[in-house]
C-alpha cells in the first residue's frame, strides 16, 4: 500500500458544495466537471501520480475517484475530501483481473481495514525480490485481508515489483551496499515527486528498509 498525505480540497469543488440550498443538495453522483475533473487531478496530484493501493503510475485517464469507505454504507462521507483517492484502472475490461479500487468494491470491514492515509501504513507490507507481497508481521490480519481484497499479490503487480526490485537490487547492489547506500535509497525513493516517472518507488524504499532491519 502506498501512503497518502491528504492536502486540501480544490476550491471549485468547496464552491460547488457551497451551492446547496433547500431545493438541492450535491452529491457524488450530480459532480460533472469541470468540477469532477479538478477533484481526480488535485488526488492525483497530492499522490504524486501513483496509484493510492499498488503504487503503480496512474493519470485521468488510467484511473478513478476512489471512496475508501464505500459510498453505499457511507454516503455522508460521499464528497468528503478526506475519504477520496485516485486508483489506478479507470474502466475494467471483460477478462482482465481486477486489482485495487475496482476489486475492493463496496467492501469495508472497521476491524481488518488500513487507510491509505494511516502513518506507517507501508510498513505494514513487506516484499520478496519476486515480487511478492505479505503482511509484515503474522500477527496483522488486517495487512493480510487487504491484500487479498485488494488483489495487491496477482501477477501483474508481482511481475512489475519484481522486475524492479531485481533491477535495482542486483547480486552487486547487494554484496556491496552498506547502511549508507540503504539510507540514500530510502531517502530517494521516498521523496518521488511523480510515479509516471518512477512507479512504485515505495516498494524500492521498502524493501531497502528491509534490508535494514532484517
Amino acid at each position: 500500500m502506498k501512503q497518502v498525505i491528504k492536502g486540501t480540497e480544490p476550491t471549485s469543488f468547496t464552491d460547488w458544495k457551497a451551492e446547496a440550498n433547500q431545493d438541492w443538495q450535491p452529491t457524488y453522483d450530480t459532480l460533472q466537471n469541470p468540477e469532477k475533473r479538478a477533484l481526480h487531478l488535485s488526488l492525483l496530484q497530492e499522490q504524486q501520480f501513483a496509484c493510492c493501493y499498488c503504487g503503480r503510475e496512474v493519470d485521468l485517464d488510467s484511473s478513478h475517484i476512489e471512496h475508501f469507505r464505500p459510498q453505499e454504507d457511507f454516503e455522508h462521507l460521499a464528497l468528503a475530501y478526506e475519504n477520496l483517492h485516485a486508483s489506478c484502472l479507470r474502466e475494467t475490461k471483460p477478462g482482465n483481473p481486477l486489482h485495487c479500487g475496482h476489486c475492493k468494491g463496496n467492501w469495508f470491514d472497521e476491524a481488518l481495514h488500513i487507510p491509505p492515509v494511516e502513518a506507517g501504513c507501508e510498513q505494514r507490507f513487506r516484499y520478496l525480490l519476486t515480487g511478492e507481497i505479505q503482511a509484515s508481521g503474522n500477527d496483522d490480519p488486517a495487512a493480510t485481508k487487504m491484500i487479498d481484497v485488494l488483489a495487491l499479490d496477482i501477477a501483474y503487480l508481482n511481475n512489475r515489483r519484481e522486475a524492479l526490485l531485481q533491477g535495482f537490487f542486483d547480486d552487486d547492489f547487494l554484496l556491496e551496499a552498506d547502511e549508507r547506500d540503504l539510507l540514500k535509497t530510502i531517502t530517494v525513493f521516498r521523496t518521488v515527486n511523480d510515479a509516471r516517472e518512477s512507479p512504485f518507488s515505495h516498494v524500492i524504499a521498502r524493501y531497502a528498509e528491509q534490508l535494514l532491519s532484517p
